[in-house]
């Protein structure tokens, strides 16, 4: 069971016979609402057996500040408002999560054959698809080398090594208290009545869920009982910042302990301990860049580095336990290193400052000028070294980010892209976007491997399926505004046929809903799940109400 947010809208007008002279009267959203419709409309059938909609918990659109204005686009044909103050993103969580299968290997990166071990894409031991399966022991040790082997941001640079104390590293920890802060920049934080028995009772099995949606932030315990899924741990109401994305990080996650960083529409960087509920802020009032943040993510492997992506196109590295300071940019040449399949009249990178800078005392830690045109989504590699960065005027560009150096930069077919995402064994990337496609692209043949027609609007978020990939076979879905939710399956095989054969279908499902923007693939002990949130464009004409689609696979019905 799992949990997905409306789309951020206003308050709505609606029309009450009760009134004299049928004037209208404001609904809002005040609290979260759970369900549990059924019936085959609620159902997706693939290969391996049924998605069925379990839980729908509808989280609740906050009303507007009374301070906050909005803002009309002056420009009728725009098809982004502005300025940017909405955002909606949901993480899923579990302190002893099930990890995915292994398939990425470092010393193969530069390989053009798969030289990868060949491990059980079994989703359990009931499941009777065959494949060959190494041992666990091989597996942890493969596990253990590769972890010895992966690069660290920065690891050359002395200035960037934590202060030592007696008792070894000494790590800062946020020290305002979230429901005791007087900051104005929150307007109200609602705790529940039982936060503290309810996080002491949690199953490290369970899920927590973590949304932003406009000014608001939530925090729910998904393991609980059917009518407190749907009641928050704790709320927060922001002033005029609304939060447009978040991240968990998966390196410092313990059973007392849960890092978030948040990205705001002012500029605004949170760093939250969800168990303490503690919290401090990095770039306060903008000092460090005033544009809002559109995507951020903590960097592999790192405690305390996170990557911002902000709407001017700058790609900023922060440190949560270093202090901000006006930045003043450094003098640097543009670094790049162009490959074959690159478009050598776009713009190189700029580093406004080097992560091996001298000048560590306070952040950024690095800052990378990619465009003059908005970041829509960046994703980092399973190598560690690699990024993949998209942007609003239609190009992916590749970044070795250890290095600072531009690799390649492609032109999507037309518009701009939206999404991003890296496949488990780093060989493919996939981008969505402006061009109603979904591409494939190999890191290792530096092309453009397969372009995926289906959506018939906007494909606005990508994900691959690590339980349903292996060496050769990969399972990706992507959703759009076109109201569609697409699984797919391709084989390296397919991409080298003669273009004279015929390709089958290489989309194996789809579901119509309502205008999709986001998707994430997961599992727990005996569930799949596939999650995302959508747009408010009605699906059934005789009804307005948002319908969340929420899927896991019922192994009895394959």
């Amino acid at each position: 069971m799992f949990v997905v947010p409306p789309p951020p809208r206003p308050p709505l007008n609606i029309y009450s016979p009760n009134v004299p002279g049928g004037m209208t009267t404001i609904a809002l959203d005040t609290s979260n609402t759970i369900g549990h419709p059924s019936g085959p409309e609620y159902q997706l059938a693939v290969g391996e057996g049924i998605y069925a909609l379990q839980d729908d918990v509808h989280l609740a659109t906050p009303p507007p500040h009374p301070s906050e204005h909005t803002t009309a686009n002056p420009n009728p044909l725009a098809t982004v408002p502005l300025p940017p103050t909405t955002g909606v993103k949901i993480s899923l969580s579990r302190i002893n999560p099930r990890k995915p299968p292994h398939l990425y290997k470092l010393a193969n990166i530069g390989s053009t054959r798969s030289n990868l071990a060949t491990y059980s894409i079994r989703e359990s031991e009931k499941e009777s698809r065959s494949s060959h399966e190494t041992s666990s022991d091989g597996l942890a040790a493969h596990l253990a080398n590769g972890a010895a082997k992966t690069p660290v941001f920065g690891e050359d640079n002395a200035f960037l090594t934590s202060t030592l104390s007696k008792d070894g590293v000494k790590r800062k920890k946020p020290k305002t208290n979230i429901v005791k802060s007087n900051s104005s920049w929150i307007s109200r934080v609602m705790p529940h009545e039982a936060m503290t028995k309810r996080i002491q009772e949690h199953n490290p099995e369970g899920l927590f869920a973590f949304a932003n949606i406009n000014r608001a932030f939530q925090w729910l315990d998904l393991s609980s009982n059917n009518e407190s899924k749907a009641q928050h741990i704790i709320k927060i109401l922001f002033t005029k910042a609304h939060m447009l994305c978040h991240d968990i990080n998966l390196f410092t996650k313990a059973p007392n302990h849960l890092d978030l960083i948040m990205g705001a529409s002012t500029g605004d960087i949170m760093w939250f301990e969800a168990f303490s509920q503690k919290y401090a802020r990095i770039n306060k009032n903008a000092v460090i860049n005033p544009s809002p943040i559109h995507q951020i993510r903590w960097l592999p492997g790192s405690e305390n580095l996170f990557l911002a992506a902000h709407m001017d196109g700058t790609l900023i590295v922060y440190d949560k336990e270093r202090d901000d300071a006006a930045f003043v940019p450094e003098e640097s040449s543009p670094l790049l290193h162009f490959a074959r399949g690159s478009d050598m009249d776009h713009r190189p990178l700029h580093v406004k400052k080097s992560v091996n800078s001298r000048n560590q005392k306070s952040n950024p830690v690095a800052s990378w000028k990619i465009s003059d045109h908005r970041i829509n989504d960046f994703a980092f590699a399973p190598d560690s070294r690699h990024l993949a960065v998209v942007t609003e005027d239609g190009y992916l560009h590749i970044i070795d980010y250890l290095n600072e150096q531009l690799k390649d930069i492609y032109p999507s077919y037309y518009g701009g892209f939206l999404c991003v995402c890296w496949s488990p064994d780093g060989k493919y990337i996939l981008t969505g976007g402006q061009d109603d496609l979904v591409s494939i692209w190999s890191l290792v043949e530096r092309r453009l491997v397969a372009r995926c027609p289906g959506h018939h609007s906007w494909v606005s978020c990508v994900a691959f399926d690590p339980w349903r990939c292996d060496d050769r076979n990969y399972r990706f879905g992507s959703v759009g505004e076109d109201r569609r939710l697409l699984l797919w399956d391709f084989n390296v095989g397919m991409l080298h046929r003669p273009k004279a054969v015929s390709w089958p279908r290489v989309s194996i499902g789809t579901v119509f809903f309502r205008g999709l923007i986001g998707i994430a693939i997961g599992a727990t002990a005996r569930k799949h799940i596939i999650t995302y949130a959508y747009h408010s464009e009605p699906y059934r004409k005789s009804s307005n109400d948002e319908i969340p689609i929420k899927f896991k696979l019922d192994g009895r019905q394959r």
